[in-house]
């Protein structure tokens, strides 16, 4: 055997094995598992804010008011109404993440309030708030997964989720 043939025979037994580990990886790791991880990764971060921001069940601290007033001035939206407007979507948009219910429409909230964050509060927070936008846009475009409620009720056929 020549050197020439044994090195074609070198990469071809070497591109074979990172075809076999490519193929392994990417049943191992499914749509319906990345879709997962998009939707509890985020839903932490913000039920986590949204928490911060309560004392009990969902009463709104001093604190919170002086921050939509002086921090997170918002145009257009008096900080009261702000303040439990993205209180509350902390609250709801991560639940209904966590459980796959109406993804598609709690993802598109989370980017909305990553958008406004981006724009009017933390502007350098640029490289955070992409990486929390990148995981909602695969979840918008992507949907939930199989591992959800939305999976669930459509294979259910029930109102808005029949196909």
């Amino acid at each position: 055997m020549n050197t020439i043939t044994a090195t074609s025979r070198a990469g071809r037994d070497s591109a074979g094995f990172l075809a076999a580990i490519r193929d392994r990886l990417e049943r191992l790791i499914s749509p319906d598992l990345i879709a997962l991880a998009c939707r509890f990764s985020i839903a932490g971060v913000f039920w986590l804010s949204g928490r911060t921001k309560v004392e009990g069940w969902f009463t709104l601290t001093d604190t919170t008011f002086l921050l939509f007033r002086q921090d997170y001035k918002l145009p257009l939206i008096p900080p009261e109404v702000a303040a439990y407007l993205a209180t509350g979507a902390e609250h709801v948009l991560p639940i209904l993440l966590v459980l796959g219910l109406c993804t598609r429409v709690a993802a598109l909230g989370v980017l909305g309030m990553t958008a406004v964050i981006q724009t009017f509060v933390y502007p350098s927070g640029w490289p955070t708030h992409l990486s929390w936008a990148a995981p909602m846009l695969y979840l918008v475009g992507r949907g939930p997964g199989r591992w959800s409620l939305d999976h669930l009720l459509a294979s259910k056929a029930i109102g808005p989720w029949r196909r």
